[in-house]
């Protein structure tokens, strides 16, 4: 009878589904989306920055190393990558991906998108990839050297259509800003972009004033991100099924032996 009622015990606890709490695990969600916009025209190429000793660097390699910096620190950011030239490419669209986009930075030359500057058309492909977004803040930092001279859209026109769709921008002109031809920085576009996007402009002449001007950006859109916390449950109303089955089966057994030990005896 005891075993019987125990037994009884043990099913209503398993139907009870019993659990036990494990530690609190925190998930961290990207809620920053960020498309880095860089110019690969052929004045890219130009040797005009300084590295810290002085010494002259090609443009697109001191933004190369500063560029990559920038996208290792970028845990938690999901990145785009755009470049342009005479065309603006999407080389990757959102990802949490960094080393990828590293890697495709890394692979970029001066002129694989042409030898002119359609900074227009590159702000329409980022807005274009921003349009699959859900996440509230997006930035669009564009890098250039050159003055637009190839877009189907000026860029003014289409830093208004992103302003209207929330996309902040941050402009960054590089180079000889006394250079003229193809080789100018229309730093005045630049500014007014930045301003009309409720971003910031900024201008550079050498590697490290580069690498400031990320973290300055950094400084002004601290990234965002969605939490959850939820704690894992583990059930064990199965082991109390098992064990009133194991009692259960034991008392049969044991009925069972003693019923043939009566018949042995009769």
């Amino acid at each position: 009878m005891t075993v019987a009622v125990l037994c009884w015990i043990l099913v209503v606890v398993g139907v009870a589904r019993p659990q036990i709490l494990g530690e609190p695990i925190v998930i961290e969600k990207a809620a920053r989306d960020l498309v880095l916009a860089v110019d690969i025209s052929g004045s890219m190429d130009a040797r005009d920055l300084r590295d810290r000793e002085g010494n002259p660097l090609q443009r697109l390699a001191a933004v190369k190393d500063v560029i990559n910096t920038f996208i290792a620190e970028r845990e938690g950011d999901r990145l785009a990558l755009v470049v342009f030239g005479s065309n603006a490419y999407l080389q990757t669209p959102f990802t949490e991906d960094l080393e990828s986009v590293a890697e495709l930075m890394a692979q970029t030359e001066v002129g694989m998108a042409g030898p002119h500057t359609a900074m227009g058309d590159a702000i329409g492909l980022a807005l274009r990839t921003f349009e699959a977004s859900e996440i509230e803040q997006k930035l669009l930092v564009l890098l250039s050297d050159g003055a637009d001279t190839n877009s189907q859209m000026s860029p003014l026109n289409a830093t208004a259509i992103a302003a209207d769709a929330g996309v902040k921008i941050f402009t960054i002109g590089v180079g000889d800003p006394r250079a003229s031809g193809d080789n100018r920085v229309d730093l005045d576009t630049l500014q007014a972009m930045a301003t009309q996007a409720n971003g910031a402009f900024y201008f550079s002449d050498d590697a490290q004033g580069l690498a400031e001007i990320y973290a300055e950006i950094d400084r002004l859109n601290p990234r965002l991100v969605d939490t959850t916390t939820f704690q894992p449950r583990r059930e064990f109303g199965h082991y109390a099924f098992t064990a009133a089955a194991l009692l259960g089966f034991a008392m049969m057994l044991g009925m069972l032996l003693w019923s043939a030990r009566e018949v042995k005896r009769g």
